[in-house]
């Protein structure tokens, strides 16, 4: 960066992973797993396999894939993120981040008005479908990690 290039602010700290919910928490650790490259991809698919089943992971890992390509092909400029590792939440990912819960909750408006600041707004509804789809199967994941698993008694 030179002294007349402006700072990206979509990569500025605004919080914690850890302030987040299940399902944005999810969405901002899968986006960051899927920039890291193949290693990090083959373990969101196995993430979603195990958590979902082969088929069901599968179709979750499509509308994942679909979601990510749109913002980088129609992206109105790169998403900023921090490494996989990182505590911080950065404004990019937090963006995505309610964006997907948005979606997730069923809120389209509150969605499509984030989504029109991610990509195009032609492309923006398509984005909002996918994300939905995505959000869906994370609050589904987060479901059966919180259940406590309960063993049968034993009667004799």
């Amino acid at each position: 960066m030179n002294a007349m290039s402006p700072p990206n602010r979509g990569g500025a700290p605004v919080g914690y992973i850890t302030e987040l919910g299940p399902v944005e928490a999810g969405a901002v650790l899968y986006l960051r797993l899927w920039c890291d490259g193949p290693d990090a991809q083959a373990q969101v698919w196995n993430d979603f396999a195990t958590a979902l089943g082969a088929e069901k992971g599968r179709k979750v890992l499509k509308s994942f894939e679909t979601l990510c390509d749109l913002c980088v092909r129609h992206g109105r400029r790169p998403l900023m993120r921090h490494h996989v590792t990182c505590k911080c939440l950065g404004a990019d990912e937090s963006c995505f981040a309610n964006f997907v819960g948005y979606a997730s909750d069923g809120e389209r408006e509150d969605a499509m008005l984030i989504a029109i600041n991610i990509v195009r707004p032609d492309i923006a509804p398509v984005l909002v479908s996918v994300a939905q789809d995505f959000g869906f199967a994370l609050k589904q994941m987060a479901l059966k990690a919180s259940r406590p698993i309960t063993k049968p008694k034993t009667l004799h």
